[in-house]
């Protein structure tokens, strides 16, 4: 009878968690039918969100770098730091080096330097930014020779206590104290519980794995989360280049980019801190097959900043928002185009028109999101957060 009764427990189990799997197999969001008017290109039929403010941080020149890209913020010491890639004028070319600026205000900019000079041994890019206390740390992608196919790389740190000062490049550390063999992907953030979360695109090739660490310096400690990728081509994985939010419900929802040219996002979710997530599925929100961001709001609400046109276009830039974070029915441009989009200025491999790969973070009442308009501007615009309750 004990073996009877132990068996029936584990046959129980086993079918709640097969029940749980299916469940799992939704998508863990969707967004409201009609919410964008695509015959609207310009603008999705959205109005502006209110108070919204725009600012340039840089804008080259004749003589300056005319590519730009990747732009990411962080608050640090009662500062916003703006960290970007810039070349002569094509994408990922050999001279690539990272740039960044700061501001006191979120408006006002100061001139551009370089972070991280350009390095004959292979492509580097920007990683992003994280914060161990009175320390900022910077991240840089540091890819293999140009020829190396499946592209791949690793990710290196570099720190500074003043924003002026920085060490010398050291290598991201995973749990068994070694190098983390993969490119990180630019937005880390806490769980609710501390516990820090983004993606490394692994080697060989780029394929998307979460990660977390419970270290809070973000340059050691890291662990892969479980995640089973949906088939695609070798070397590179169909989910790229996420982003994520948590759920009231405690679940966490990671945000991807679809390969597979669906020109939806892909999506998949955790309900046990990160330590393990779905299988990403198709969801039913339009995207243009690009990087975005997503988070939450500090009332909860959770939001994703991208560009919900279902095709190419990187136009216009939307934030779409949530309150339970499943289903998405209240959304505000950003930016548009027509008159809001500024005109292409310089020619080069992969540039093109629009509001190329947002990033976003709360700082002083605001929520502000960078981006690079026709991957030749540095461009911030801020929403004050009074003016996105529902």
């Amino acid at each position: 009878m004990r073996f009877a009764k132990y068996g029936l427990l584990i046959a129980l189990f086993v079918l709640k968690s097969c029940l749980s799997y299916a469940q799992e197999s939704n998508p863990p969001f969707s967004i409201l039918a009609n919410l964008f008017d695509t015959t609207q290109v310009s603008t999705l039929g959205l109005p502006f969100a209110r108070g919204i403010e725009t600012s340039t941080v840089f804008k080259p020149g004749e003589q300056d770098y005319k590519y730009n890209h990747g732009v990411v913020l962080f608050p640090f010491k009662d500062e916003l730091y703006a960290q970007w890639q810039s070349s002569l004028k094509d994408e990922d070319a050999i001279e690539t080096r990272v740039m960044y600026s700061k501001s006191k205000d979120g408006k006002t900019w100061t001139k551009p330097e370089v972070l991280v000079a350009s390095n004959k041994g292979g492509l580097i890019t920007n990683g992003g930014w994280w914060s161990k206390g009175n320390t900022l740390i910077a991240y840089v992608s540091k890819w293999m020779v140009e020829d190396k196919e499946p592209k791949q790389g690793i990710t290196l740190y570099i720190e500074s206590t003043d924003g002026i000062n920085w060490s010398s490049p050291k290598p991201v550390l995973g749990k068994d104290g070694k190098p983390v063999l993969g490119i990180i992907e630019q937005d880390l953030r806490t769980l609710p519980n501390g516990r820090i979360l983004t993606v490394f695109h692994e080697q060989p090739g780029l394929i998307a794995k979460p990660y977390f660490t419970d270290n809070s310096n973000g340059v050691e400690g890291w662990t892969r989360s479980e995640m089973q990728n949906l088939p695609h081509k070798s070397g590179m994985s169909r989910e790229l280049e996420p982003s994520w939010y948590h759920r009231p419900d405690g679940k966490v929802v990671m945000v991807f980019r679809d390969q597979n040219n669906s020109y939806k996002k892909l999506a998949a979710i955790s309900n046990n801190n990160a330590l393990s997530f779905s299988t990403p599925v198709l969801t039913n929100f339009p995207d243009s097959r690009a990087k975005q961001s997503a988070g939450n709001l500090p009332n909860g609400i959770a939001f994703q900043v991208s560009n919900p046109s279902g095709n190419k276009t990187r136009i216009p830039l939307v934030l779409t928002l949530s309150k339970d974070g499943m289903l998405f029915d209240k959304a505000f441009l950003l930016r548009s185009g027509d008159k809001d989009l500024q005109p292409l200025r310089y020619e080069g491999k992969y540039k093109r028109i629009g509001y190329s790969y947002p990033k976003s973070v709360v700082w002083k009442e605001y929520l502000y999101v960078s981006y690079a308009t026709n991957k030749e501007d540095v461009e911030v615009t801020r929403v004050p957060l009074k003016n996105l309750n529902y």
